[in-house]
């Protein structure tokens, strides 16, 4: 393997994200989730260990399915409270100069020209180091908060986000001529109004007719992460995503998955390397694997299973309590997180998963592998997945937060090193330069700017 690895932390603005009561363990920090310098520390050792970004996920409500209540998540911390994680990428970019920031938002409850302002405005700020994960949601109880009274039917919030996308490419892209900000103190003009246009958009779900408020940032358009599974998700994803962050379990189920990938891309004129894929991964890692195994063992005495599974029925949309825990776990069709549940089912076919299985393996890590050994083990495992698996890149999270992202910084960072598999951000480049190679605009062949030239009539 000659290529690089791209990392990225995963991350949450939460008391837990994705291993329920390992908030207990003596090594946690995760009662410091909503201060600040806990999160600009992390930020700086992050980039000094060769991380590319920080990849933030966030919700929108409580995980309530699991026996028809919130309690279970809450009393566990899963992802409750959380914070808003756009609010928080300023005060990170300050403390670093390389690493990148993917922050989730939600197509089905932001607007498009609002959103459109706030990323603007965070590239702009961060000089280019600002990613969108883009996604529809899931939650029933972030639906009623936020008054739908419920959740839009999977589809359906696709359709809304195809539209979503047509405006913020617009704004981004058709509403301002580059050279449109002259500051020209002898003409006495600031911004020239011929160079600024409406973009006249009247669709099904919005009606945005002027200009974007914010002018021409470093990339226009933000760095565009996706994390659909689900057939329309895929389908999403093709033609909008620069990079795709998936919950392989295996090499090869990433393989499968990414030769899909390569396929509708291909359908909408996308080249096949057009997108980079990063799996899900968390890394134990100590100096030998003997103790790295001892350190898994020590973990898992602090695994809530209850709150784990509160967890799972939360991404699925399914109450999973009163369940026999031994029997298959079979695929149901809901509107919540499709991938969740059909990585375990569909996804998996050689094997099959019990809802115990399920529950255990969540448990530490969320839907991802876990890496266990010294520094050379991981950064042989981490080689197979690329070789067998296809991915360029992993999505790490911690299972003590943030002892073991520090850990994988002091120990694997250097062997990745050692071997050319890890390279830092060049300076001053933006997201987008770091993770696809390319410049910081996007590609010639993405739908984004066919969207952008009908609006400035091209």
């Amino acid at each position: 393997m000659t290529k690089p690895l791209l990392l990225n932390a995963f991350e949450m603005l939460v008391p837990v994200h994705q291993s329920p009561g390992l908030w207990r363990h003596p090594d946690s920090q995760a009662s410091r989730f909503a201060e600040l310098g806990y999160w600009t520390d992390l930020a700086r050792t992050l980039e000094a260990g060769g991380f590319h970004g920080i990849f933030f996920a966030d919700v929108l409500g409580q995980y309530d399915v699991y026996g028809g209540s919130a309690d279970e998540a809450v009393r566990g911390g899963v992802q409750y409270p959380t914070l808003d994680p756009l609010l928080i990428v300023s005060a990170l970019a300050a403390a670093t100069e390389r690493l990148g920031f993917g922050v989730t938002a939600s197509v089905t409850y932001e607007q498009p020209y609002l959103l459109a302002r706030k990323f603007g405005t965070l590239d702009h700020l961060t000089q280019g180091r600002i990613g969108w994960n883009i996604v529809t949601s899931y939650q029933e109880s972030a639906a009623r908060n936020l008054g739908l009274g419920r959740q839009l039917p999977h589809d359906e919030r696709y359709d809304r986000a195809e539209e979503f996308m047509d405006v913020v490419y617009k704004l981004w892209e058709a509403s301002a001529d580059d050279d449109a900000v002259r500051a020209d103190v002898e003409s006495n003009v600031f911004v020239d109004p011929a160079r600024v246009r409406g973009i006249g958009h009247s669709g099904a779900g919005y009606s945005v007719p002027g200009p974007a408020l914010v002018g021409p940032s470093p990339q226009r358009t933000p760095l565009l992460f996706q994390a659909g599974a689900s057939s329309r998700g895929k389908a999403f994803a093709a033609k909008h995503a620069e990079a795709v962050f998936f919950s392989s379990s295996t090499p090869a189920q990433a393989r499968k998955f990414i030769e899909g990938l390569c396929a509708e891309l291909s359908a909408v004129g996308r080249a096949a390397d057009s997108v980079k894929v990063f799996n899900l991964a968390t890394v134990i890692v100590a100096e030998t694997d003997e103790a790295a195994a001892a350190k898994l063992a020590e973990y898992e005495s602090y695994v809530d299973t209850d709150a784990a599974l509160a967890l799972f029925a939360g991404w699925t949309g399914i109450d999973l309590s009163g369940l026999d825990q031994d029997a298959p776990l079979e695929y149901i069709t809901s509107d919540g997180n499709q991938s969740a549940l059909a990585q375990f089912t569909t996804l998996d076919p050689e094997r099959e998963w019990t809802l115990r299985e399920v529950a255990k393996f969540v448990s530490i890590g969320g839907r991802g592998p876990v890496i266990v050994g010294s520094p050379t083990t991981i950064a042989d495992e981490l080689e197979r997945w690329v070789e067998e698996g296809g991915v360029d890149g992993f999505n790490l999270t911690s299972a003590v937060r943030p002892a073991d992202l520090l850990e994988f910084a002091r120990l694997v960072s250097p062997e990745l090193r050692r071997r050319g598999l890890l390279a830092d951000a060049p300076a001053g480049a933006t997201f987008r330069e770091t993770i696809l190679g390319a410049g910081p605009r996007l590609a010639s062949d993405h739908p984004g700017l066919r969207a952008a030239g009908v609006a400035a009539g091209v």
